[in-house]
């Protein structure tokens, strides 16, 4: 692989788990945050991340050193575009942020650079649009925490080039993650339109009175949710037989919700400031107890994953 030497754009969630999965990999990083005070976040959260690793026995402690002396801290983007054959932006959702920081990418990067956008559904093309080199520009959609999802979605822009994708997903798998190659953009890309259409479907449940969220909920982690990780909706179809599923959407999909606009029941919670853990209430009570409850459960699975996939590697 020809990318020893990348650039990451923003230090919060996404940025620090990008920084860190790519000095693990043998990688020499360099962060990007505007302040100390958003490098020194963006440190102390990679810290925790490696504490972490280690105390699950995923991590020797020398090797927590090893990946925190390859990554170094700038804040001027220009010292981030230096001698790098790679940068990946992760910063916040505004398409006219990210076409001014391409474009300003485009104009001080040398010629081979991929500029990479961790966007997670706005068009690579649109990304792009105010470069000399769109050819360059390429999605890599990491999903959240970065550090212990594995799935990375290498989606092109109309004018990137086949070997930017071709280089952008040796080094997805470099870094030790599943990279999922697209073939064209579309808005959402693949997780989040299959996520968004199973959100949807589950809000139309409650709405209709059929069950409560958290019986909604419960059929999902206990039924789909114990096959997904084996075997996705069209590898299932084909397990279960296609004439089965062919029969039954004869009927359901009829009857399945074809809502164009945001679910009445969502809009109502984000107007009234129930917004989810965030805010303290949504569907459930979110207590600290429980909040802390849940993301520790995440982890300990997402924690089982990760393992289980360093045995296959």
């Amino acid at each position: 692989m020809s990318i020893k030497n990348i650039s990451v754009l923003g230090t919060g969630t996404m940025g620090h788990g990008i920084a860190l999965l790519s000095a693990e990999a043998g990688l020499n990083v360099k962060m990007y945050g505007r302040t100390d005070v958003s490098l020194n976040r963006g440190f102390n959260n990679i810290k925790s991340s490696l504490e972490l690793l280690k105390n699950e026995g995923n991590l020797p402690e020398d090797k927590c050193r090893e990946i925190l002396g390859r990554i170094k801290g700038v804040n001027a983007i220009e010292k981030a575009a230096e001698n790098v054959e790679l940068v990946i932006e992760c910063v916040a959702e505004n398409l006219e942020l990210k076409q001014n920081i391409f474009k300003q990418l485009d104009s001080i990067c040398s010629s081979g650079v991929i500029l990479a956008s961790n966007t997670s559904g706005l068009s690579p093309t649109d990304i792009a649009r105010y470069t000399k080199h769109p050819e360059r520009v390429v999605v890599a959609h990491f999903w959240n925490p970065p550090q212990l999802i594995p799935l990375v979605e290498v989606v092109p822009g109309e004018k990137t080039s086949g070997d930017i994708m071709e280089e952008t997903m040796k080094w997805v798998e470099f870094i030790g993650k599943k990279g999922v190659r697209m073939e064209k953009e579309c808005p959402g890309f693949i997780g989040n339109r299959l996520q968004l259409a199973l959100l949807r479907e589950a809000l139309y449940i409650v709405e209709k009175g059929w069950a409560k969220s958290e019986e909604v909920d419960k059929a999902m982690e206990y039924g789909h949710g114990r096959r997904l990780p084996v075997t996705g909706p069209l590898c299932s179809a084909d397990l279960g037989g296609l004439d089965i599923f062919n029969n039954i959407s004869t009927y359901l999909f009829k009857d399945l919700c074809d809502y164009k606009d945001p679910s009445k029941l969502m809009q109502s919670k984000v107007e009234s400031g129930d917004l989810g853990s965030k805010s303290g209430r949504g569907f459930y009570n979110w207590t600290p107890e429980f909040l802390e409850k849940k993301q520790r459960e995440r982890v300990e699975v997402l924690l089982e994953f990760l393992k289980r996939d360093s045995m296959e590697n």
